[in-house]
């Protein structure tokens, strides 16, 4: 690890860890600690690759701070999965988190790598996933909570649908990098009205599509365990912080599904408990109206997380990109086939879609009145607002999903918590 004093915090999906946690954070304020870091990995990270990940995003940290800042450091684990598809699809690292489904995973390993050009095989795909995330056949009426549709409906229209839209994130993702990605260009990729009767021919190219069909099942589990965790695990616990040692700052962080995390911690915190003094979401994988009072489409309705933010001391600071093709191409696709209570419309794909769909790492916090736009240079110039909700558009430094440990971002969390030179 490159900074001291750093802890671990681990949690189960169901938000549980090993006793005295709390009190092992709490100790370091006696320690002379003033402010505590802590930060939450995304999906699809193994213990090790998180605690690497912490070492070096924290890096940076003692360099940047004031005089008279004593700074800890706290890295949360949670079984967020392996799913390294590489050289092959190594989905059997799925057991790792999900040992009650090997039956299943196996078969489904078996599947992808055979990739049968027949209709059957496909259904029984669309079964598997079904029985992988617990989700009745009968679809979402009859559901206690929506139902992603990918997982009732069509499997051959929707690993068609997935192989196209992988496709159209290369293409952006390549233009992008070109810098000439003209408007339109892409529309048109995924078909906004059906497939055409000749679709089903040559199927085993969507076996691609299916690959990401479990992909965006996994992510579906995963994505109710983050908020799970951050609700249930991670917010009583800074609530059992802050009653031991009042006078630490805490500062969160979260990049990706962590992002989730971490806000849906705050919503996890006991009445009246603030110890969170700022709150830095890293290309969060959650709807941009995740904060709103009302959604724009719909104004009888609020967003998950509707005012959470005002549990936070100082800043909710967003850093987004428009680099972020995974959030920007296969987030509002897996939100529309989810049926996301928060993003209603078509998917967005430069020159086509709908502007209501958006994940908060791709545009930034949306519909909270009074959120402020920063450009990162701003920020690095003169600071980031010492309240409220904040955009910072990161495109500058982060050009994927996982860029990460970029020196500026660290700047940014340190001018968020107050607590830079």
């Amino acid at each position: 690890m490159s900074v001291e004093p750093y802890r671990e915090i681990t949690f189960d999906k169901e938000g549980d860890g090993p006793p005295g946690q709390s009190a092992s954070l709490a100790a370091l304020a006696r320690q002379g600690v003033t402010d505590l870091v802590v930060f939450a990995h995304g999906w699809n990270s193994s213990p090790s690759g998180a605690t690497r990940l912490y070492s070096d995003f924290f890096a940076p940290f003692p360099g940047l701070l004031a005089p008279g800042i004593e700074a800890g450091y706290a890295g949360v684990i949670w079984p967020s999965m392996m799913f390294t598809g590489e050289p092959g699809p190594d989905y059997r690292a799925l057991v790792t988190v999900l040992p009650e489904k090997e039956p299943v995973l196996d078969r489904l390993t078996e599947l992808l790598v055979t990739a049968p050009a027949d209709e059957r095989a496909f259904a029984e795909f669309g079964a598997l996933l079904r029985e992988l995330t617990d989700v009745s056949g009968e679809g979402a009426a009859v559901a206690v909570e929506p139902v992603p549709e990918f997982l009732v409906a069509d499997p051959v229209e929707v690993c068609a649908l997935f192989t196209e839209a992988l496709e159209a994130e290369a293409l952006e993702a390549g233009a992008l990098e070109a810098g000439a990605l003209e408007a339109g260009a892409l529309a048109g990729a995924v078909p906004a009205d059906g497939f055409g009767s000749g679709f089903r021919e040559g199927l085993e190219r969507y076996w691609k599509g299916a690959r990401e069909a479990l992909r965006q099942a996994t992510y579906y589990v995963m994505k109710k365990r983050a908020g799970r965790v951050g609700e249930a695990g991670l917010g009583p616990l800074l609530g059992e912080v802050a009653r031991a040692a009042p006078g630490l700052r805490v500062h969160l962080v979260g990049h990706s599904m962590g992002a989730r995390l971490v806000a849906y911690a705050l919503k996890g915190l006991p009445s009246g408990a603030r110890p969170v003094a700022s709150v830095t979401l890293l290309q969060g994988a959650f709807s941009h109206y995740a904060f709103a009072a009302r959604l724009p489409h719909d104004a009888r309705r609020s967003g998950s997380l509707r005012d959470v933010q005002q549990r936070i001391r100082g800043p909710l600071v967003a850093c987004y990109s428009r680099h972020d093709t995974a959030l920007g191409v296969m987030y509002p696709l897996a939100s529309r086939l989810a049926r996301d209570s928060e993003s209603l419309g078509g998917l967005r794909l430069p020159g086509a879609g709908d502007p209501r769909w958006g994940a908060i790492g791709y545009d930034g916090v949306q519909a909270v009145s009074g959120t402020v736009e920063r450009t990162l240079a701003a920020v690095l110039g003169s600071g980031v607002p010492a309240s409220g909700c904040v955009n910072v558009d990161t495109a500058a430094v982060v050009r994927s999903h996982s860029d990460v440990c970029e020196p500026e971002l660290a700047r940014v969390v340190v001018s968020a918590a107050r607590a830079g030179r």
